[in-house]
């Protein structure tokens, strides 16, 4: 039997989060320079969102990239995110085949306009697919987003509109730029590092984390079957016992 072909159907995580972790490394090993990571990691996006539109995955996050990621050397920024926008639109088709919808989140106003132009036309060609939703994390950080989060809450209270005393984790959730996509159940994080990045902290809170010393541009479907068999084997309590869950 497959790996594939273990996985229960009725236990699917509705929401996986990944930190594609190892492009670097990845490229220093060959002894190449970084971007050639990067691009090699495109197979990996590729099959592990066909593998996840496949399974029937409601919502995919990758952390495509980080707000810290702007301080990296200008030349790797620059070939980033003329790379990203090759890839959205040489990647759009893909999209439409596997039925998956395209959605972004972070401060994308920080996104050059080429790069901003492209993401958005690929949201609006893709909006009408009822498959998978793909949320690409660009120029994400959860501080960044919790602090906006926490302006636009303050900003009602000011104005009237809300009382202070009616702030709740809803009214959180709904300011925050994943306001409508359900909280990740799984996140994986490629390149045996052991931490979350300043990614999702808010939405991680009950998530199952899966770490792999996989470098990402190696990560394929069997290493996302494997992270969602390990996934199904976990006891998910949400501060419950295990004797309140099997009841």
């Amino acid at each position: 039997m497959s790996l594939k072909e273990k996985i229960d159907k009725e236990k699917l995580p509705k929401h996986i989060a990944i930190i594609m972790d190892g492009n670097g490394r990845w490229a220093k090993n060959k002894g190449k320079i970084r971007i050639f990571g990067h691009q090699n990691a495109i197979t990996s996006v590729r099959e592990s969102i066909e593998s996840c539109a496949e399974l029937g995955i409601g919502y995919v996050t990758l952390y495509a990239f980080s707000t810290e990621n702007w301080n990296r050397p200008r030349f790797e920024v620059s070939a980033l995110m003329e790379l990203l926008v090759k890839t959205i639109r040489k990647e759009t088709k893909t999209l439409m085949d596997n039925n998956i919808r395209l959605k972004a989140i972070g401060n994308l106003s920080q996104l050059p306009e080429k790069c901003y132009k492209e993401l958005f036309e690929g949201i609006e060609f893709t909006k009408n697919n009822t498959g998978t939703t793909l949320i690409l994390a660009l120029s994400y950080s959860a501080k960044w987003d919790i602090t906006q989060a926490v302006q636009n809450i303050a900003n009602q209270v000011v104005e009237g509109k809300i009382k202070s005393n009616e702030i709740c984790e809803e009214l959180i959730n709904g300011q925050l730029s994943t306001a409508s996509f359900p909280h990740p159940d799984l996140m994986i994080r490629t390149s045996g590092e052991h931490r979350i990045s300043n990614f999702l902290v808010w939405e991680l809170a009950y998530a199952e984390f899966y770490f792999t010393e996989v470098l990402w541009p190696d990560f394929r479907k069997e290493n996302l079957y494997e992270a969602i068999l390990d996934y199904q084997n976990r006891e998910r309590r949400y501060g419950k016992t295990s004797e309140q869950i099997s009841k």
